[in-house]
């Protein structure tokens, strides 16, 4: 395995950027694109590979992004895992669900394949879901701590030259799907009702 991670001179494989890429983080088209020519080529022997380290490489041509995720584990066998599990505040998952919903209004209404929304849009749809607060400025403060949050996990980007500006990047529909929507729409729906008997007991 190691010759197919390496060429002559010791000189980086196609093979071996690929992987290096998706241990790092995901893998997208239209920011990675000669990786993703690599990844296309390479791809029977990268899944290969990450198969022997317990992951599975998951690629969607159709969107444009792969990623690595950790296999499920059958039995009680202890498997050290390479990909964490990340623990979300509440606040930051409702914003991936709104997100991942904006996302499914935008798909089934537009032919473009961008999502693009404006830090003022984010803010607005998030302030739906926090606690009323007579300090806006530190309201809107909080709501920029969870959109850095999200950021950081990759589902979005900040347009290069529009700090305010963020594209909803689309390997948000691999993460956040139909069941785990209705779940936390339960959630949810407890959360607000909690909030409005704490507003009205004020």
């Amino acid at each position: 395995m190691t010759e197919l991670l390496s060429g002559t001179n010791d000189e980086p494989t196609g093979l071996s950027l690929v992987l290096i890429q998706l241990m790092k983080g995901p893998l997208y088209r239209d920011t990675h694109e000669k990786l993703w020519g690599h990844l296309l080529e390479v791809r029977h022997q990268a899944s290969d590979y990450v198969a022997t380290l317990g992951l599975n490489a998951i690629i969607d041509e159709a969107e444009g992004y792969a990623y690595l995720r950790s296999r499920p584990i059958e039995d009680d066998a202890e498997f050290p895992r390479l990909v964490a599990r990340r623990a979300l505040s509440f606040h930051v998952s409702v914003l991936l669900a709104v997100l991942r919903k904006r996302l499914a209004e935008f798909d089934a209404s537009s032919a473009e394949t961008r999502l693009i929304i404006s830090r003022d849009q984010i803010v607005e749809m998030l302030r739906l879901f926090m606690p009323d607060s007579s300090n806006d400025a530190r309201l809107v403060d909080a709501i920029d701590a969870h959109i850095n949050k999200v950021v950081e996990l990759g589902f979005l980007r900040r347009l290069r030259d529009e700090r305010d500006l963020f594209e909803v990047r689309r390997i948000l529909k691999a993460y956040v799907d139909g069941q785990w929507l209705s779940e936390f729409d339960a959630r949810l729906d407890e959360y607000l009702a909690e909030l409005d008997h704490a507003e009205g007991s004020d």
